[in-house]
């Protein structure tokens, strides 16, 4: 159950970091705003570790890093740039994870998805699956620059509207037209 609250929580954390930024730097001191993250970070952080080993602590604390380190960042300094950061961290992040999978030997991302409902994929699903965790990567890469590009030129409502929006509405067209692509290929329930 807590697991389970604490994976709840993390998505909400994601969700709602571009909002709570935008209105807390449109009404509020970047070092506030940097110190309500901070505190919403640590309140997760405690109800992930209960009942954890070290090892899955680390690995259910690691979505937090962005959050914690544009929070310190920007406490620190003072900038508001600091708290801009997160989404090209969490995006670089995706991104890095995504590719080490397809290091030689590896099994690619998408790949792990599509056993968890099809153990016996066969090369043609494989090869598909190797080319949508490089369509993956791109759009992490895509998404990095963008909002950074926005965090650094744009209006700070344009950052939100991205980053709290718009590149959700994108993963969703993504996964979509993943799917199309996957059922014209191999037909109706196919899982990779």
């Amino acid at each position: 159950m807590i697991a389970t609250v604490a994976r709840v929580a993390s998505i909400v954390l994601a969700v709602v970091y571009p909002p709570v930024v935008y209105l807390g730097l449109t009404r509020f001191s970047t070092r506030g705003v940097s110190m309500v993250l901070l505190a919403m970070a640590a309140l997760l952080a405690i109800s992930r570790a209960r009942g954890l080993s070290w090892a899955r602590l680390k690995g259910a604390l690691v979505p937090l890093v962005p959050t914690i380190a544009a929070g310190v960042l920007a406490g620190v300094t003072g900038h508001r740039w600091a708290l801009l950061v997160a989404p090209v961290l969490v995006n670089v992040g995706l991104l890095a994870t995504f590719a080490a999978t397809l290091r030689p030997g590896a099994t690619p991302m998408i790949e792990r998805f599509a056993r968890l409902q099809d153990p016996e994929l066969t090369p043609a699903k494989q090869a598909h699956c190797r080319q949508v965790t490089w369509t993956w990567i791109a759009f992490f890469a895509a998404n990095a620059a963008v909002s950074a590009a926005l965090a650094v030129v744009a209006p700070i409502e344009w950052w939100a509207m991205w980053c709290g929006g718009l590149a959700y509405l994108c993963i969703g067209a993504l996964l979509a037209g993943e799917w199309v692509v996957r059922w014209w290929r191999f037909g109706r329930g196919a899982p990779a």
